[in-house]
């Protein structure tokens, strides 16, 4: 294998790898902030049934 072969084959690969890092952080972000949106207690409607928050 040439070196420039080697050297493109790095570039491709660590281009999918920070792509995939940035996949990963954008959904644990979106998991934090759902968790932090959620309030401690469950909401109640008029009639005592527990709504999802």
């Amino acid at each position: 294998m040439g070196p420039e072969l080697h050297l493109q084959m790095i570039a491709h690969r660590t281009t999918e790898l920070r792509q995939e890092a940035d996949s990963y952080r954008r959904a644990r972000e979106a998991q934090e902030d759902r968790k932090a949106h959620t309030s401690e207690k469950p909401r109640r409607s008029l009639f005592g049934k527990i709504l999802p928050a």
